[in-house]
């Protein structure tokens, strides 16, 4: 299809016109190869069929399905983070795809396979017999001079027998329009969950046009990458985990979502053990084998005791457990090794020596300078090349992994760096100056060039090396770079791979013959019960705040009858706000500041705003266990307290926004009753939401519910446990004190009252599993049932405010012991006598 073809085949003349101004004014950078224009000068065909399609929708439709787009990834809580960053990035993808036709993909997909058979012998003889090193052909210093290479791992067979499960490899074309590789990434190869989510925001924002342009699924690659895992363990039904370094990662969002995506267990260090010989994970039922782990930490991190001792983030006995054949790692220990541009140099030499034939995708030209020649050689044509890390290091003060052009250094810069290739030329490597490719970019209603490194996965199967169709693409913000990484800027793209024929859809969902009937989801990690539970409580704190705030808010017109029951009760509203530190005691008697700053004060730990930031912490160490709608609810109630730290400017206003938070709380709640599984992750949650809300209401009783606690008092004790449409449907003569305070507390059929929270405390902990058949009670269990008896026997008149008190520390004593019972720290670390399958 040429250019006047396609213009002729459109139905509406204004998008005919606006695809030929788009194309006229498309610019690709001189002597750099691009994705749009094609060696010929023109447009590519499947560039024509897709811009076609897209023009064809119109100026308006075209903006606002990019607008929907960057929404769902806002809402669904897609993010990243720079390297030594906290602070969270929304996902910055590109509006168009990076187009590849099905031919091409084909000779990218056998190159990419070519390389991971040979990157797998190349490991396996590295840590295996040494031929390689024995005959010449790969120098020993710059296998060991890598700080990936892992000598206690060397002689350890992987279980298995095969080091990689799973690769990337960065390509870019080079000036002859072939793909180049300009590095492997063998250690925890990260991009693919980005790219699982980069693919379904553009498949929903043009799904026909998805659909019409024939684009390859992912899916079945990820199915082949899970059942290939799962032939490796000794069992018939494996448990798989997915071992993340932590929520403070880069790329946590996509461990946590391929976790999700792929059935995994997302678990950190802290949440396995070596026992026996074999990796277990922490559970609230005891120990359970993991079976095999899909690493994200480098190898270096992974056992404090035999590798790094300053890990924090491994697992202690891990290299012994390796050694055992304890547990299959993918990718096996020490990978890492094989991602040094020192060892990039040898490769087109190792894969004669190994396979017999050429790289069919080659490197960019790498000279190691570890050895003379070599060294010499990048001295001299030093101006013309860029510099490198042999093994990640940083040259001079550039960030680690980013190569330096030498011929933009400066005069002093230059003499340093040869200063420290002749002193330490095994640091170094020299490679070819890259100017990467470009592909369109959509920038105000325009096609722009920007240049990408795209990375292509392959997974280890059962039948061999899968390729994903597509990958994860990384576009600069610069017309010139040389080098992409995800930060300021930089932007990604779909990766689409275009069939000749329609594509059959694929789902990872199993078929009636090979599904197990599944009912629960497992055994639920001590680190997620923990978060669970935390959320619970956090959200109920936010909730008890802001029904403070929303009660003060309505009773500031009475605060000038200082003397009066009213401004009695309104001192005692400011005393639970201040002794809560939801605002500062000096604030007391500036009511409106009082309420601004519980309300949205950043410096008080117990304003709403902190606590729900307390929160969405909490829900994004679980983030995989939460519902896209649940996570939206969460990240809309942090952003709306925390916007601009709202003005409240009135009683009303500060009414007004409690109220509004307060509905966002009952829609979470109402998404947690009607959509969380029954499983012990729901009744984590739960369990933290009913002893939070029981204490809360404890409190709240022994404020306003003391002898002779005036009708105000008691109006305001309603209110704040959210009973008074109940209390005024059952008792018609009035606020009396002994039927306020037995419908706050001893009600067992009022779902506020603090004995209905404890009955609902006692049935969650009933259902959660034991570590022992032995017919004992448990230690939260023992002191829910007698705290149960206690508020079921109780009378209304004897509930005093030592009484009160005595029943509050009863709460705060409960949730220890879940604490103590359930979480990290507590003596679940035993072994448990049965298995069972709560989670």
């Amino acid at each position: 299809m040429n250019l006047s073809d396609a213009i002729d085949d459109m139905r509406d003349p204004a998008a005919a016109e606006r695809l030929s101004s788009m194309i006229e004014r498309y610019q690709p950078l001189p002597g750099i190869p691009d994705e749009f224009i094609g060696a010929d000068g023109k447009p590519r065909d499947m560039w024509m069929r897709y811009l076609n399609a897209l023009t064809n929708l119109g100026s308006e439709e075209i903006g606002r399905r990019f607008a929907a787009a960057d929404r769902h990834i806002r809402d669904t809580g897609v993010f990243y983070r720079s390297y030594g960053e906290a602070k969270e990035r929304i996902w910055p993808l590109s509006h168009l795809p990076l187009l590849i036709e099905a031919r091409e993909w084909t000779s990218i997909a056998r190159g990419v396979e070519q390389r991971a058979e040979l990157l797998e012998r190349i490991v396996a003889d590295v840590y295996g017999e040494g031929r390689l090193i024995s005959a010449g052909d790969l120098p020993a210093a710059a296998v060991v001079g890598s700080p990936d290479f892992l000598h206690p791992l060397h002689g350890v067979s992987p279980a298995g027998g095969k080091f990689l499960q799973f690769l990337a490899v960065d390509l870019g074309r080079g000036p002859d329009g072939r793909w180049w590789v300009l590095g492997d990434r063998a250690q925890a190869p990260s991009g693919a969950g980005y790219a699982l989510a980069n693919r379904l925001v553009l498949s929903r924002a043009f799904p026909a046009l998805y659909r019409d342009m024939n684009v390859e699924r992912l899916a079945p690659f990820f199915h082949a990458f899970r059942v290939g895992l799962s032939t490796l363990a000794d069992r018939s039904d494996p448990r798989i985990c997915l071992w993340t370094p932590g929520p403070l990662n880069e790329t946590y969002f996509e461990q946590a979502y391929l976790a999700r995506y792929l059935g995994f267990i997302l678990v950190e260090g802290g949440d396995l053990t070596m026992r026996d010989g074999k990796i277990h994970i922490r559970t609230i039922a005891g120990l359970k084998r993991a079976d095999v782990l899909w690493r994200r930490i480098d190898g270096d991190y992974a056992d404090p005791i035999e590798l790094n001792s300053q890990s924090r983030l491994g697992v202690a006995g891990l290299v012994e457990s390796v050694r055992e054949g304890g547990v299959v790692l993918a990718n096996a220990l020490g990978s890492g090794v094989l991602e040094s541009p020192a060892i990039l140099s040898f490769m087109p030499k190792l894969c004669r020596k190994i396979l017999g034939e050429d790289l069919l995708i080659p490197n960019i030209a790498t000279w190691w300078c570890g050895q003379r020649a070599e060294r010499a050689q990048v001295l001299q044509r030093l101006d013309e090349l860029a510099v490198a890390g042999a093994y990640g290091n940083p040259v001079l003060r550039f960030p680690q992994n980013q190569p330096v052009v030498a011929g933009l250094l400066s005069a002093e810069e230059r003499a340093r760096l040869v200063g420290f290739i002749e002193e330490r030329g095994v640091d170094y490597v020299g490679q070819e100056v890259v100017n990467l490719s470009t592909t369109p970019v959509w920038i105000e209603d325009r096609l722009t060039p920007r240049p990408f490194v795209l990375r292509v996965y392959a997974a280890r199967t059962k039948d061999g090396w899968s390729v994903m169709p597509g990958g994860f693409c990384r576009i600069s913000d610069r017309a010139d770079a040389r080098a992409v990484s995800m930060g300021s800027g930089v932007q990604s793209a779909d990766v689409w791979v275009l069939d000749e024929k329609p594509v059959e859809m694929v789902t990872l969902l199993p078929t009636n013959d090979t599904a197990r009937i599944r009912r629960l989801m497992g055994n639920l990690p001590s680190r997620a019960a923990d978060n669970l539970f935390w959320l619970g409580r956090y959200l109920e704190r936010v909730e008890a705040t802001l029904r403070l705030v929303r009660c003060l808010a309505g009773r500031m017109v009475n605060t000038d009858a200082e003397t009066g029951a009213a401004g009695l009760t309104v001192s005692k509203v400011v005393s639970l706000i201040v002794s809560w530190h939801a605002a500062p005691k000096s604030k007391a008697r500036d009511l409106l500041t009082l309420c601004a700053i519980a309300l949205h004060g950043e410096d008080e730990y117990g304003s709403a705003l902190c606590l729900m930031r307390d929160a969405r912490r909490a829900a994004s160490f679980i983030r995989e266990r939460l519902s896209s709608d649940t996570w939206k609810l969460i990240d809309d109630l942090d952003r709306s307290l925390g916007a601009a730290r709202k003005p409240v400017r009135s009683e009303v206003e500060a009414s007004e926004q409690a109220d509004a938070a307060l509905r966002v709380i009952a829609a979470i709640s109402g998404l947690a009753q009607e959509n969380m599984n029954r499983g012990a992750g729901w009744r984590l949650f739960d369990i933290g939401r009913r002893v939070e809300r029981a204490i809360n209401s404890s409190r709240f009783a022994r404020m306003f519910a003391g002898p002779a606690a005036p009708f105000d008092d008691l109006e305001v004790l309603l209110e704040l446990v959210d009973s008074q449409i109940t209390y005024r449907s059952r008792y018609l003569m009035g606020v009396e004190l002994n039927t306020v305070r037995d419908m706050v507390m001893l009600d067992p059929f009022n779902p506020r009252s603090v004995a209905f929270q404890v009955d609902r405390l006692d049935e969650h902990l009933e259902g959660l599993p034991v570590l022992s058949d032995d017919g004992m009670l448990e230690k939260p269990r023992r002191q829910v049932v007698k705290l149960r008896a206690e508020v079921t026997t109780a009378v209304a008149a004897d509930l005093d405010a030592e009484r009160l008190l005595q029943l509050e520390k009863q709460l705060l004593d409960l949730a220890d012991s879940i604490a103590s019972r359930y979480f990290l720290q507590g003596p679940h670390n035993a072994r448990a006598d049965r298995w069972t399958g709560l989670a």
